[in-house]
């Protein structure tokens, strides 16, 4: 019986929805919130406003870039820890791009560039540890996590250094944080200005579909495969094994750097500490869950978007922390991983 049901595709996904609604009603009525009260504040929060609406599919952008980066490396292999520096370093490129940029510019011409600048800091940003790996099979996990302190510590050097990216100081009051982008750089709004929704969907959405195609329907996506399966066996195959290594991690780089682009040329449009806001982390757990599915990086990012969404508004209508949505999110990731653990012991 058991050999069945883990055999089953969806078992999992069935089995950690029923799990993580459980956990979430328990936590609700723990903190003496009735539920039919919780669950409204949960789905006003996530459907109830177009501002809800726009919050939600903005945060699922950047987890969607974050995650399709990972999947992207880890069908090389590779499994790329560095999200949060990698959206530090895009945040600061762009940052410095989007400062420098002239006002009369228009978007179409000053959007790009920002966004480019992003792309080109987070795959600096994870160049170092794709080379040790290739080269000296350092381990990328280990690299990647640790550049994420040292990202973390650049952003708090660059908004507190005039010299750096730090607004010029008025008065003690002043911020540390950079200078406002230029109106050239910042990112247009989608729909109705209420609901706040930025162009950052549209560039994940095509992000998404480049790399469907790309992973799907290319050479360099079966490529990736036969070197995620077996390095020795590819490199018997003739095939690039360091330079596949390379580009699918500083791909993963640069597309959490062009996440950070998004998050700088949005509201407040300033580079300041904290603004990478988990998202890396957030973005490898959707990879994780994604199980170097594309289509499913899309749509397990629109969930989480609208959960973080629904979880800010739990907290300000009905008292429950927003904090509960993550264990919901961390139940989900375990009984999904247990699930396929399962799976594979069963089919074996």
């Amino acid at each position: 019986m058991m050999r069945q049901l883990t055999a089953a595709p969806g078992f999992g996904w069935v089995l950690a929805i029923a799990a993580a609604a459980a956990v979430g009603l328990a936590l609700i009525t723990g903190t003496g919130t009735p539920v039919a009260v919780g669950t409204g504040a949960l789905r006003d929060g996530m459907f109830g406003t177009p501002y809800a609406i726009g919050n939600a599919l903005n945060a699922a952008a950047v987890l969607a870039l974050v995650a399709v980066g990972f999947t992207i490396a880890h069908r090389a292999g590779l499994v790329n820890v560095g999200g949060e520096g990698q959206i530090a370093a895009g945040g600061i490129a762009a940052t410095l791009v989007g400062v420098a940029l002239p006002d009369a510019w228009p978007p179409a011409a000053g959007v790009p560039l920002t966004l480019a600048a992003g792309f080109v800091g987070g795959a600096v940003w994870a160049l170092g540890p794709a080379v040790l790996r290739s080269l000296r099979d350092t381990s990328e996990v280990i690299t990647t996590l640790l550049m994420n302190f040292v990202g973390a510590g650049l952003v708090a050097l660059c908004v507190h250094e005039e010299s750096l990216l730090r607004q010029p100081i008025t008065s003690a009051a002043t911020l540390p944080q950079s200078a406002p982008l230029a109106p050239s750089a910042r990112l247009p709004l989608l729909g109705p200005p209420e609901a706040q929704a930025t162009a950052a969907i549209l560039v994940a959405a095509a992000a998404v579909l480049v790399a469907l195609v790309v992973t799907r329907w290319t050479v360099t996506g079966t490529q990736l495969v036969a070197v995620g399966r077996s390095v020795p066996a590819a490199r018997r195959l003739g095939l690039p094994v360091a330079r596949l290594q390379v580009a699918a991690l500083c791909t993963a780089g640069g597309l959490a750097g062009i996440a950070g682009a998004t998050l700088v040329a949005t509201v407040p449009f300033v580079l300041k500490e904290g603004f990478t806001a988990g998202f890396g982390f957030a973005g490898l757990v959707v990879g994780l869950l994604a199980g170097r599915s594309i289509a499913a990086v899309a749509a397990i990012a629109l969930a989480f978007g609208f959960l973080a969404s629904g979880g800010i508004n739990l907290q300000i209508a009905a008292g429950v922390p927003a904090s509960s949505v993550q264990i919901v999110q961390s139940v989900l990731i375990i009984v999904v991983a247990g699930a396929a653990i399962l799976r594979e012991r069963g089919t074996s």
